[in-house]
């Protein structure tokens, strides 16, 4: 059974109380910064730091007079101190304060979901290994290939997620950025010396050159690391929904013991989940393009990128956050049929050893062609007729003088097809 969801950290993260903290954090520090340049007396900031706090209903009820929500939160803020509330907010633009606060919540959310990620991994690790000489039919185009192992197929999952894993990194990084530098981005009303002390205590780099905010081709970036990772979740659980069908059934999604599968069939075991993460994958993608959207504002700042990520931002990490958290479920209790596996080799009856058999001629002398030829011939006799591959090839006079019965049979042996798995593995850091 999958464990049921539950977001508590992720939001935390998102909560108006965490955001209003981390704006006040902001403020307190650009207070400490301005006293070092003598511009915020010591007794000021001292009272400042022992008595400013938020109170969000007054924010609320400032905000709904005002219609600025960071004019609203400046106001209850200074309330709270006194005559030296003045020295709130000074020299500042609100998104001096929005901007370098976001980047402390996409960083605390990215965390979160590197977290998540991680316990995936390890649980994809598991199956991989457990797998690993679990032969199964590979196939393309939807049609039976050559045998893999389903530890190859996991081995390949791994390694996709070790780039998501990358990507989420290089996002942390590329939001890892504040900036305090005013109105316009020229640092007119407020020494650089303010965005240096406030980025280095929030372990933040300044941003070499702003506008009125940070350039959204980082936020835009960060959210396509997500709608990546979503996407290979909806890859994943493609492959388990394909498995978990009925002529198929090598694989299958956890089922657990009340769930209901039909409010009408009680046979019914269906891949909701995965179906439900292949859903999901579609909104990524469509907040994405939201993402890419605002990377284009006018002249040094306007104001339509502001509504769309306060949606997209919480709801793509919360979201992320639910996938990972519900696939690795998955995943762990997904059900390898591996017997089944094996009846799907059998049911081609041979053809997918063709390659084999067509190479073994060739290095007998026949050219590529005629190999070719003389294989593609029998292997179509074998779909239409249903009759085995290796009798309708020792039928051939042509083959029989060059391959015993001995080597047609090491030609229809699975284990030649798998005999570098270790080599894959150690490659794919699965060793």
């Amino acid at each position: 059974m999958i464990e049921r969801y539950t977001l508590p950290e992720m939001s935390r993260i998102w909560s108006e109380e965490n955001k209003y903290a981390k704006w006040l954090t902001v403020e307190i520090l650009a207070c400490e910064a301005w006293s070092h340049l003598g511009v915020v007396p010591l007794s000021a900031l001292q009272n400042i730091k022992e008595r400013a706090f938020v109170r969000p209903e007054r924010v609320r009820e400032l905000e709904a007079k005002m219609r600025h929500d960071v004019a609203a939160f400046v106001a209850a803020v200074a309330e709270t101190v006194g005559e030296d509330g003045k020295y709130i907010h000074y020299g500042l633009t609100s998104y001096d304060v929005v901007d370098t606060s976001l980047s402390l919540l996409l960083r605390e959310a990215v965390d979160l979901l590197i977290a998540d990620l991680r316990s995936l991994m390890e649980a994809v690790k598991e199956k991989a290994l457990r797998h690993k000489y679990t032969v199964q039919i590979g196939r393309t185009h939807g049609v039976h290939a050559e045998p893999v192992t389903f530890g190859l197929k996991m081995a390949v999952w791994y390694t996709e997620l070790v780039r998501n894993l990358e990507r989420l990194q290089r996002a942390r990084d590329v939001v890892g950025v504040g900036r305090l530098s005013g109105a316009v981005g020229t640092y007119a009303m407020v020494d650089p010396y303010v965005e240096k002390y406030v980025c280095e205590r929030l372990e933040l780099k300044p941003a070499s050159v702003s506008t009125q905010v940070l350039q959204r081709d980082r936020h835009a970036e960060y959210m396509a690391a997500l709608a990546i990772t979503a996407c290979s979740i909806e890859k994943f659980a493609m492959e388990i929904r394909h498995l978990q069908r009925t002529e198929v059934r090598e694989a299958e999604e956890p089922f657990g013991a009340w769930q209901k599968g039909s409010s009408a069939m009680p046979h019914k075991r269906n891949p909701v989940t995965c179906e439900q993460m292949c859903g999901l994958a579609r909104v990524m993608r469509g907040n994405l393009q939201a993402a890419l959207e605002n990377v284009a504002l006018w002249h040094e700042r306007d104001i339509s990128h502001s509504s769309v990520e306060r949606i997209i931002l919480p709801d793509s990490t919360i979201l992320l956050d639910y996938m990972l958290r519900t696939f690795t479920g998955v995943v762990k209790g997904l059900r390898v049929y591996e017997e089944r596996m094996s009846e799907n080799i059998k049911l081609t009856h041979g053809l997918i050893f063709s390659q084999r058999v067509m190479l073994a001629l060739v290095a007998k002398g026949f050219t590529r062609e005629e190999a070719y030829a003389v294989v593609q011939s029998e292997a179509m006799k074998s779909w239409e007729t249903g009759e085995d591959l290796r009798v309708l090839l020792a039928e051939r006079p042509e083959v029989r003088e060059v391959l015993s019965g001995d080597e047609m049979d090491a030609l229809f042996d699975t284990t030649f097809y798998v005999r570098y798995v270790d080599e894959i593995f150690e490659r794919a850091g699965l060793a």
